[in-house]
C-alpha cells in the first residue's frame, strides 16, 4: 500500500494522567488520533494522524441506523526499562479484517494499518501508564459513512483508531466473580455474527447484563441459542473450565469470539501439559461438575481482564461455589504468567509482544 500517512500538528496539548491510581477504563483519550476514509471505486485514501476530536456525521448516516460497525481492542504495556510493547498486535488486525468481512465492509491493508497503530502508539508513548496494571488501551474502528436510508453496505467508511489509558482491572485484589447463567437471553446464533466484533452483539447483550446486576452478579453466562443449555460465553469474555484435569471451552463455531486472550491462555496451558478439549460444555455438567468435584476451576479470558476467576454460577434455584473465595491454583497461575509476558517480567517464548 503506498499510502503515506500524514501527521497534522497539535493546537495544544491536554493536561495528561494527573493520578494513575485513579485512572478508569476508556474515560480519558490521548491527544491524537488515527484516521483514514474510503470510496467506492477509490479505495482507502487520505491517511492521518491528527488532534482527537468528535466527527461531523450526517443524521441519516448508515452506522446510525443499520449498525455496520466493527471494531477491535488490544493494550501497549509500559515495560521495565521504560519501553513500550504491545500484545500480539497483528492478530488483532488479521480479525478485524475477518469482522469487516463479515459485515460487508472494506478490508485494510494488513502491514500498513498496523504500521499506522504502531506510529500512532509511539507518538503517544507519554501517555502510556507506569503503575502496576496499567496500560493504553487501543481501539480500532470502522464505521459506516453514507447518508442513506436503506439496507445495503455503504460505499464510504471512517476508519480510525483511538486512545485510552486504563487502571488496573482489579483494583480490589483478583477476586473470583459470581456468574448468572441466564437461559431466556442469548448473544448470538448460528449463521449471525457472534464472531465478529461489532456493536450489535453487545447492544444485544445489554438488557441480560442489566438484570445480572440487579440481581447481585457480576457477569452473564450465555447458553446456546438452538438447545439453550451449551455453555458459549460469560459477559465479553470467552471461558475456560478445569473438568475432569482437562481445560474445557467452547468451539469456535461462528457463535463466539476468537479471543486472542483465550488463544494465548490455552497456548500457556499446554506449556504446563495440560490437555485443552473443545467442546460443547452443558450447563448441568457445570453444576453437576461442581457438586461433584469434577468441576475444580473456571475462568473468563478478554483484553480487558486478561483472566477473571470465577467463584460461583447460579443457574435457575441452583448456585454452586467453586473453591475457597480465592482464585484456583491454574487461574492464578495463568493470569501471572501472561501478565509477567505482557509486562516483560516473563520472556516471551512465544514471540507475542512487539516493542515500540
Amino acid at each position: 500500500m503506498s499510502m503515506e500517512i500524514q501527521v497534522l500538528p497539535l493546537a495544544a496539548k491536554k493536561p495528561g494522567i494527573v493520578d494513575e491510581s485513579k485512572l478508569a477504563f476508556g474515560t480519558q483519550f490521548t491527544d491524537r488520533m488515527f484516521l483514514m476514509e474510503f470510496e467506492a471505486g477509490r479505495g482507502w485514501h487520505s491517511a492521518r494522524i491528527l488532534p482527537y476530536g468528535p466527527f461531523t456525521l450526517d443524521p441519516a448516516c448508515a452506522v446510525l441506523h443499520y449498525a455496520q460497525e466493527i471494531f477491535e481492542g488490544l493494550k501497549a504495556f509500559r515495560r521495565p526499562d521504560g519501553s513500550v510493547a504491545l500484545f500480539r498486535p497483528m492478530d488483532n488486525v488479521r480479525r478485524f479484517n475477518r469482522s469487516a468481512s463479515r459485515m460487508c465492509m472494506p478490508e485494510v491493508d494488513e502491514e500498513f494499518f498496523l504500521g499506522a497503530l504502531k506510529q500512532l502508539v509511539k507518538l503517544e508513548a507519554d501517555w502510556v501508564p507506569r503503575s502496576e496494571g496499567t496500560s493504553l488501551y487501543v481501539r480500532p474502528t470502522m464505521i459506516a459513512t453514507d447518508p442513506f436510508l436503506g439496507v445495503r453496505p455503504s460505499k464510504t467508511y471512517y476508519c480510525y483508531i483511538i486512545l485510552s489509558p486504563v487502571g488496573a482491572y482489579y483494583k480490589g485484589g483478583f477476586s473470583p466473580v459470581k456468574i448468572w447463567i441466564a437461559d431466556e437471553f442469548v448473544r448470538s446464533a448460528p449463521g449471525g455474527t457472534g464472531e465478529a466484533k461489532t456493536g450489535g452483539n453487545y447492544a444485544a447483550s445489554l438488557r441480560a447484563s442489566m438484570e445480572a446486576t440487579e440481581k447481585g452478579f457480576d457477569q452473564v453466562l450465555w447458553l446456546d441459542a438452538v438447545h439453550r443449555k451449551y455453555v458459549e460465553e460469560v459477559g465479553s469474555m470467552n471461558i475456560c473450565f478445569l473438568y475432569d484435569g482437562k481445560i474445557v471451552t467452547s468451539p469456535l463455531k461462528g457463535t463466539i469470539l476468537d479471543g486472542i486472550t483465550r488463544r494465548s491462555i490455552l497456548d500457556l496451558a499446554r506449556d504446563l501439559g495440560y490437555q485443552i478439549e473443545e467442546r460443547a460444555l452443558s450447563v448441568d455438567e457445570i453444576i453437576d461438575g461442581a457438586q461433584s468435584g469434577r468441576l475444580k476451576e473456571a475462568f473468563g479470558t478478554g483484553t480487558a481482564v486478561v483472566v477473571s476467576a470465577v467463584g460461583q454460577f447460579t443457574y435457575r434455584d441452583r448456585t454452586v461455589v467453586l473453591g475457597d473465595g480465592k482464585p484456583g491454583e491454574l487461574t492464578q497461575k495463568l493470569y501471572d504468567t501472561l501478565t509477567g509476558i505482557q509486562y516483560g517480567r516473563i520472556p516471551d517464548k512465544h514471540g507475542w509482544v512487539q516493542t515500540i
